[in-house]
């Protein structure tokens, strides 16, 4: 019994580590995208095409006949008129900010070497309202940025490329234009395609170099409730009749990834607590095969065949609970230990210790499968002590 109770307080606090750490990393990914890119982008104007009309104006019932939304439509690169939409996501309740943003493929030269960098023009003040601009940035400062109409803001991994830092300066070409510009601030999402690609501008400035002189290429947008970003997406593709995407749909892959991890590692860990569960089943089966006499006893001293099964299965409600406490506890301390641990990342998204999600229902997921696992091992042996005639035991005829 002792080493089944160890087996449970070690399944739950290693299941409680786990889900913590999987989590964690999760929820850290997801506040660095939407830190970057924002909850949800209005890009391209669509309009459906013929087909789809006709699609939608068919007797669907009778032939079966539907065509996609998305596959229905024609798609129109850009925002006509960002003004306009960024006025009207006022009326959304659930938008925190909106940002317009030009862009486009640029060439970045240095004194050094040349590199490809997509330009980024914003308004700084609408674009601090919908990213963590202000948090990424680790050399300059924005207000060197906001009082220069030719800084720009450059990723970590582009500046080491390019070797260049604050105060240095560089040429950036789009077509035949070419335009020299100096580093203001360089940034760091951690995020490595970004890094090594982003350079902000000043909105004017890129209209400028990318010719660009009204649109926009999309609008980033934030929300108060980050989860309602799909609903609020599709509701403003119906408003404004252009392209929304929210992040859980941009960010799929790597969300099904995290999703993936977290099952396993469950799985994984709960092992643990089945093998004590089995050694739990063995010890109790033991006792009813060493206790038949006293089991005997009892049934003639009048105890029913649920008071014979209510005993054992209290021999297991008492290790279950006992190791459920321990298990927390155990739990809390190891994943406040590992979040303390250093470690280096830098890919999907930067962080120089373990991230760690305290959450409650961790710990409610690692209770609900020790509560299975060992009820399952209590009741087996609980009912075979409960089948057990006391006249059967005299003539050493029990099974």
């Amino acid at each position: 019994m002792l080493m089944s109770l160890a087996g449970i307080v070690f399944g739950i606090g290693f299941f409680i580590v786990t889900q913590a750490q999987t989590s964690g990393f999760e929820d850290f990914f997801i506040k660095t995208i939407l830190g970057t890119n924002g909850a949800i982008r209005i890009e391209d104007k669509f309009q459906d095409t013929i087909f789809a009309m006709a699609a939608a104006g068919h007797d669907q019932n009778a032939s079966g006949f539907q065509v996609s939304a998305r596959d229905g439509r024609k798609y129109i690169e850009g925002v006509e008129d960002p003004e306009l939409l960024m006025e009207a996501l006022k009326q959304f309740r659930n938008v925190s900010g909106a940002s317009m943003v030009v862009r486009g493929s640029i060439v970045a030269d240095s004194s050094f070497k040349n590199d490809t960098a997509q330009a980024f023009g914003i308004r700084l003040e609408h674009h601090l309202g919908v990213s963590d601009l202000t948090r990424q940035i680790i050399r300059g400062s924005l207000e060197d940025f906001r009082g220069s109409p030719s800084g720009i803001i450059v990723g970590s991994v582009l500046a080491q490329r390019l070797q260049v830092s604050v105060g240095d300066t560089l040429i950036l070409r789009a077509g035949d234009q070419q335009r020299r510009y100096r580093v203001s601030a360089v940034y760091e999402t951690g995020v490595s395609d970004i890094d090594k690609t982003r350079i902000y501008l000043h909105l004017g400035e890129a209209r400028s170099l990318l010719k660009r002189p009204t649109g926009a290429t999309f609008i980033q947008v934030a929300l108060f409730d980050k989860d309602r970003a799909a609903e609020d997406a599709a509701q403003m593709e119906e408003v404004f009749r252009h392209g929304a995407q929210g992040w859980q749909e941009r960010e799929k892959t790597w969300l099904e990834v995290f999703r993936a991890l977290r099952v396993s590692s469950a799985l994984t860990v709960s092992t643990i607590i089945l093998i004590s569960g089995l050694g739990m089943f063995n010890t109790l089966a033991m006792i009813v095969m060493e206790k038949t006499k006293e089991i005997a006893i009892l049934r003639s001293m009048g105890y029913t065949r649920e008071d014979i099964s209510h005993i054992f299965i209290l021999q297991g409600t008492i290790v279950l609970v006992i190791g459920t406490v321990l298990g927390w506890a155990f739990g809390a301390a190891v994943t406040y230990g590992v979040s303390q641990l250093p470690i280096r990342i830098r890919g999907i998204f930067t962080t120089d210790s373990f991230v760690v999600a305290w959450s409650i229902w961790h710990y409610v997921a690692a209770t609900v499968t020790a509560t299975v696992v060992v009820f399952t091992a209590s009741l087996i042996p609980a009912r075979r002590a409960a089948r057990l005639e006391p006249g059967d035991i005299i003539r050493g005829t029990s099974q």
